[in-house]
């Protein structure tokens, strides 16, 4: 297998427990991050000739901390050497320090690297960018994206919190059971991104970047493994097995978006609902509600519909008014706003989203949802408007053609209309 998207695929997906290995070994991130930037080189380099390597992951490892450590060489050479009692003694420091890590309870990398980015000492927006891009490898624009911020002002967000963590000297250690608590909203966040960069991927790069969505889910269940009666992390794990059960429907086979109430239900994954049902009503049971088990529980109606008519939006609409409540925010009111049509009709739910489009302005979502809505309304010139805006900030080739989709439709239904005026 030496097709590039597989090696892109494999890169991607051994990133966060790679970086995670290396950071372990050199307790730096510029150097763990350089080197795995040296071993995808050479990566790059070697497998389309040789062959993939059985286990990427620990081919990068082991490549990553070879070329840091001759790095380091190189740096030695031009420094005085240190005192011999300390040169001797350097490796059974390092043995100390490795047993004493992987004998901890907290045993993960990936997720002892998270707890390392989301630090205390950072605002948690730095803390989330910089696992984004440390932990997965998002480009500072993809962050930029998932944040609604400008890249420039992602890229300062970034080198500001990398900066932080390497000047107050944080140590590489094991959080305690009182800082994981602490840490534990922004590790969250963090699983919940790293997802949303998986599912949010086109048909095209669906393969390379599906990784992503098993990572999370398996990250959110070493999560839950520590926080077992927590109900937002039972929520979380919830929302993105509900959510990655739905992968096998969204795209058709010419690699266009499938709607989520035109999908074909049975290629729904009832192992991965089932397992998500179950931990909404455990949940459920602690009568503490945060909004991941919110969102759980919106996609846990649409799961328990047989048929898109069976949906219940009006429960789905409260839903989100709760969400509103815990978590303001005007993507998540676009997202009531779909409710709301269902319920209340078309016209109520532009009326509620008319006051977001200049925070929105260059959202995706927004105006694909405007011009449907104009759509219905039969308000056709505005929502060809509202459309092209959307294919300008559309973030992949099927979202583009998912729209020009609505565009034909509205083109065939102002031509007989065109020919009687003529």
């Amino acid at each position: 297998m030496t097709d590039p998207h597989w090696i892109e695929a494999a890169l991607t997906a051994a990133r966060p427990q790679a970086v995670g290995a290396l950071l372990r070994y050199f307790r730096d991130l510029d150097t763990a991050e350089e080197a795995f930037q040296e071993a995808c080189l050479r990566a790059l380099k070697t497998w389309p000739k040789n062959g993939p390597p059985r286990d990427p992951a620990a081919w990068l490892i082991f490549v990553g901390r070879n070329t840091g450590i001759d790095a380091a060489r190189r740096r030695a050479k031009q420094q005085p050497l240190p005192p011999e009692e300390l040169v001797s003694d350097l490796e059974d420091a390092e043995t100390h320090m490795a047993e004493r890590l992987d004998g901890a309870d907290y045993r993960d990398d990936i997720l002892r690297l998270l707890f390392i980015c989301c630090h205390p000492d950072l605002p948690a927006a730095q803390q989330i960018a910089l696992a984004l891009r440390i932990v997965s490898g998002l480009s500072v624009k993809q962050i930029a994206k998932a944040f609604l911020v400008g890249e420039s002002a992602m890229e300062q967000r970034i080198t500001r919190a990398k900066g932080r963590i390497q000047g107050a000297d944080v140590p590489f250690e094991t959080p305690g059971a009182i800082e994981r608590s602490e840490r534990l909203a922004a590790v969250a966040a963090m699983v919940y991104l790293i997802f949303n960069e998986g599912y949010s991927a086109g048909p095209g790069k669906a393969h390379a970047r599906a990784p992503l969505c098993d990572e999370a889910i398996r990250l959110a269940r070493l999560l839950l493994r520590l926080f077992q009666t927590e109900p937002e992390i039972m929520g979380l794990t919830a929302l993105l097995l509900l959510q990655h059960a739905r992968t096998a429907a969204r795209f058709d086979d010419n690699g266009e978006i499938v709607l989520l109430e035109d999908q074909d239900r049975s290629l729904w994954n009832r192992k991965m609902i089932d397992e998500g049902l179950a931990l909404i009503d455990k949940a459920m049971r602690h009568r503490r509600v945060g909004p991941y088990l919110v969102q759980a529980a919106i996609a846990a109606l649409h799961a328990r519909a047989a048929r898109p008519e069976d949906t219940d939006w009006a429960e789905i609409d409260l839903l989100y008014a709760t969400l509103e409540r815990l978590q303001p925010s005007p993507v998540v009111t676009l997202n009531r706003a779909v409710a709301v049509s269902k319920v209340k009709g078309p016209a109520a739910a532009l009326e509620m989203i008319e006051p977001l489009e200049e925070r929105l302005s260059g959202y995706f979502h927004f105006h694909g949802l405007k011009g449907g809505l104009l759509m219905q309304l039969g308000r056709n010139e505005e929502a060809r408007v509202a459309f092209d805006c959307a294919i300008a900030r559309a973030n992949t080739a099927a979202e583009a053609a998912h729209i020009r989709m609505h565009i034909d439709r509205l083109m065939k239904d102002a031509t007989p209309r065109a020919g009687k005026r003529a």
